[in-house]
């Protein structure tokens, strides 16, 4: 398993606590042997990451996407620490709550044009970023869910932000792959993180979801953590352009959300 991922040099973005996706992708890396970076949001943020990033050995950088320079700052201190990159993980999304519980048709201009670039502007970015620190190829990747193609009850204005993401990654697999760069999505099923917690009858989409997925069973954030390894490492280096569903095959079934009540 150490071998998988050996020498890798790999960015971690969006971790908020022990139950983020994030972090289960970190733990991955680092049992198949990466050396990691990992970011916190914010000072109220730093003492749930900081204790995360102690246990992987990880480098800890401050990173709100929101402020002039930040992600800049992130990618400088990369480049001096490693003078490389080899992955980064984008797991950053965020709608102001009464957005992402209002309707689609009720958005607001400044909470769409948020939602846009927290969640996907700032993947974008981080390509640019991180394309000359991968002189020798790399992976990117970033999370989705199964509501950037299908209408998933209170979902609402994340939808399509997410289906902007997923078609940016084709995009940027298109521009990045003549240099080694391959460009992902995972699609988790549902799993209880802190960011989902802000949709509304959550609990009920989670219990829809271990009822008819085929495998019967939800994925965890190691389950995402080792899937995106996988994608990650080098024999995977002809893969690119995907998105990955983690998510027992429930993205599999006809109509697999029921109807919102009117």
């Amino acid at each position: 398993m150490k071998e998988l991922l050996q020498g890798k040099k790999m960015l971690v973005t969006g971790i908020a606590n022990d139950q983020s996706i994030a972090w289960g992708c970190a733990k991955a890396f680092h049992a198949c042997g990466a050396e990691l970076a990992v970011t916190y949001l914010n000072d109220k943020a730093r003492p749930h990451v900081e204790p995360l990033a102690a246990q992987l050995g990880a480098a800890l950088l401050p990173l709100d996407v929101q402020q002039p320079g930040a992600l800049e700052a992130v990618f400088d201190a990369l480049r001096q620490r490693w003078g490389r990159l080899d992955a980064v993980l984008h797991s950053i999304a965020f709608a102001p709550k009464a957005d992402l519980q209002g309707r689609l048709t009720d958005s607001s201009r400044e909470g769409f044009l948020q939602a846009m670039d927290v969640s996907c502007h700032s993947f974008i970015r981080m390509a640019q970023l991180a394309e000359p620190l991968m002189d020798r190829g790399g992976a990117l990747f970033t999370m989705s869910f199964l509501g950037a193609h299908q209408v998933v009850p209170h979902y609402n204005l994340m939808g399509p932000v997410k289906a902007a993401l997923e078609a940016a990654v084709r995009y940027l697999a298109a521009e990045l792959g003549p240099r080694g760069i391959r460009v992902h999505a995972i699609s988790p099923g549902p799993i209880r993180t802190r960011a989902a917690s802000g949709l509304a009858e959550f609990d009920a989409l989670l219990e829809q979801a271990a009822l008819r997925a085929p495998a019967h069973a939800l994925a965890s954030i190691d389950d995402v953590g080792y899937a995106t390894a996988m994608l990650a490492a080098d024999a995977a280096r002809l893969i690119t352009g995907t998105t990955l569903y983690v998510d027992g095959g429930y993205h599999l079934m006809d109509a697999p959300w029921p109807t919102p009540s009117r």
